[in-house]
């Protein structure tokens, strides 16, 4: 089930058509307890019924924390300045309950454990509407028409808990959806979901704006899902000021270049074209969706002049017959011992008749210096076999060995100077009560000198971005940079091995740009890196073995060109082809380009 793609041809309803205005913001500035600036500051626009709008902007720019003042959790729950005006459905949200905002605007986090409280799927989606006192009749149809959306009705009786990290992001929205609100907004909703999952979100959320009569406020990075879904875009720059706002079609394309030098995420199919357009490729106007870009091409005639090829010379013909890039690093020999090696692994969660395997007699190698991408669906256990490795989750003992200890009974202190590990929700390892604090406390516990601990940890705020949140709290950062935060905590120690759940979620592309180069700038010295992920671009562009996972179990693990050649293998884990690859399908110059890498020109941020 895919969401219905947009005409980007037809403009949008005027704002505040289609019957009144469900949202208006007006000159709004939110300034954080223990911050001097305000972010946002002074940003107004409206939402209209039937009306998708993506808030747009680079970490840190504020659009997370005026998602949260929408519903009032902002200033009532988190303390914060606000001045400007909220009207959400005709009351100020700022004058209004939580709880009156709630039959007005409903809210999906972008961690879904910040908002389930209770033991089953269905109690969970029936939760608001039962503290809504509706009918019993009612709260049930509410809870079964969300969770079949969601795809996940049969799952209904299970513990929120059991189910995988996208699993719980489609359960929250399920809850938004139950609540009937005129108005949702959503706060990176499919950033941990796999395609099968992004596409039922899509389209369950196209079904409820067809009819005209809810809005739906959108923050997301993975714009090659989201860009068919939306009519507007409003963009806020690095200080939180409100820089464009109009229609999608319009602002991405006649502001391109703004974007790109405010590190805005794009979709693949517009950084692929304007890298195309410096090798002389001409595409006007800019594609924003895979089908666009092979249109482009296609009218363009498909192939450029010889000498305007560098792409099509650096392929070879596979095995197979299809082509593959030639990459300028060869993976780690077979004859090197194994880093990392994992021997009939299971892993199991609960107790009881609750009691369930995860991960079924799983066998894994993985060489000294490798860039390994674990992919599969929601639920397939990726973040269950790398957590293992890393001693996050106890796997059995004499099961894993990574660099000759033994996760299962070495120490804590062992495990983390060996692998560092980064969780998938950054709030899940922070401990300090300051940026810098968190970034110092594994080292002053393996008692290094205070001038080396204020060396390194001042070196990490640089690198990141971070320097003046030194002072913070990790909680009222951003979700970018809590991101940057917990991967900082993990490089700091110096572990030869790295593994990281959904490195770039929450990131905006500039920084995803640095973290990833980052990344591969420590493999190129040595540094091992695992990398759980759906961002199946992320794989194509960095990782040199891919790992394929399908319920518990390995369906694949090989070198990354040979595993992304194999469609069968991707249709039976559930996965697609990068975007790239599947823009390029069937135009014979471009055949088997896989990575922003393999085209032509350099675009410059």
């Amino acid at each position: 089930m895919t969401a219905p793609e947009r005409d980007f041809s037809a403009a949008p309803a005027p704002v505040g058509a289609a019957g009144g205005t469900l949202l208006r913001v007006r000159d709004v500035s939110i300034t954080h307890d223990g911050e001097d600036a305000p972010t946002p500051r002074a940003v107004s626009f409206n939402v209209a019924p039937g009306e998708v709008v993506l808030l747009l902007g680079p970490s840190g720019s504020g659009k997370s924390t005026l998602t949260l003042a929408l519903n009032g959790l902002i200033p009532h729950a988190v303390p914060a300045r606000v001045t400007g005006a909220i009207e959400v459905g005709g009351v100020t949200a700022s004058d209004t309950t939580v709880a009156e905002l709630s039959t007005r605007v409903a809210m999906v986090f972008q961690d879904p454990d910040a908002q389930l409280v209770t033991g089953t799927l269905f109690d969970e989606v029936a939760f608001g509407p039962e503290n809504l006192r509706m009918p019993v009749a009612e709260v049930r149809a509410r809870a079964e028409a969300a969770l079949r959306r969601v795809g996940l009705w049969d799952r209904r009786d299970e513990n929120p808990d059991r189910l995988s990290g996208g699993g719980r992001q489609r359960l929250a929205i399920a809850c938004a959806l139950a609540m009937g609100s005129p108005l949702l907004v959503l706060d990176e909703p499919t950033a941990n979901l796999d395609p099968a999952g992004i596409d039922e979100v899509y389209a369950a959320l196209a079904e409820l704006v067809a009819d005209g009569g809810r809005g739906i406020v959108l923050v997301e990075h993975n714009l090659d899902a989201a860009i068919s879904f939306v009519d507007r875009v409003v963009v806020l720059d690095q200080q939180g000021h409100l820089v464009f706002d109009g229609p999608a079609e319009e602002v991405l394309r006649t502001h391109v270049d703004e974007l790109v030098r405010m590190g805005v995420w794009l979709p693949s199919a517009a950084i692929a074209a304007l890298r195309l357009r410096e090798a002389g490729w001409t595409l006007d106007p800019l594609p924003l969706t895979p089908a666009e870009l092979r249109a482009g091409l296609e009218a363009r005639g498909a192939a450029p002049r010889p000498s305007e090829d560098p792409v099509s010379s650096r392929l070879a013909p596979a095995a197979s017959g299809a082509s593959v890039i030639e990459r300028s690093a060869q993976p780690p020999g077979d004859a090197v011992p194994p880093l990392i090696r994992v021997r009939a692994l299971s892993v199991t969660r609960g107790r009881g008749r609750r009691r369930r395997e995860l991960l079924h007699g799983v066998d894994l190698d993985v060489a000294a210096g490798s860039f390994v991408a674990v992919v599969g669906a929601n639920g397939a256990g990726k973040t269950t076999l790398v957590q293992a490795i890393a001693g996050v989750v106890a796997p059995p003992r004499g099961r894993i060995s990574v660099g000759g200890i033994d996760p299962g009974t070495a120490s804590p202190r062992a495990v983390s100077s060996t692998i560092g590990f980064v969780f998938q929700n950054p709030e899940h390892q922070f401990i300090a009560h300051t940026v810098s604090d968190e970034l110092a406390h594994g080292l002053r516990l393996a008692r290094l000198p205070d001038a080396e601990i204020d060396e390194r940890v001042g070196h990490m705020l640089e690198r990141f971005g971070l320097a003046e949140k030194a002072r913070s709290h990790p909680f009222l950062l951003s979700g970018g940079q809590k991101r940057r935060l917990s991967v900082g905590t993990a490089l700091i120690a110096g572990a030869p091995v790295l593994a990281l759940d959904e490195p770039t979620f929450g990131q905006d592309r500039a920084r995803a740009d640095e973290l990833l180069g980052l990344l591969s700038a420590l493999n190129a010295d040595g540094t091992t890196i695992i990398v759980v992920t759906h961002d199946m671009q992320l794989v194509a562009e960095y990782a040199s073995h891919t790992v394929v996972l399908a319920d518990g179990r390995i369906l694949a693990s090989g070198a990354t060109t040979d595993v992304l050649a194999d469609d069968a293998l991707l249709d039976r884990a559930g996965l697609r082809q990068p975007p790239l690859a599947a823009a390029f399908h069937g135009i014979p110059a471009l055949r088997g380009a896989l990575r922003l890498a393999d085209l032509p020109g350099v675009l410059r941020a």
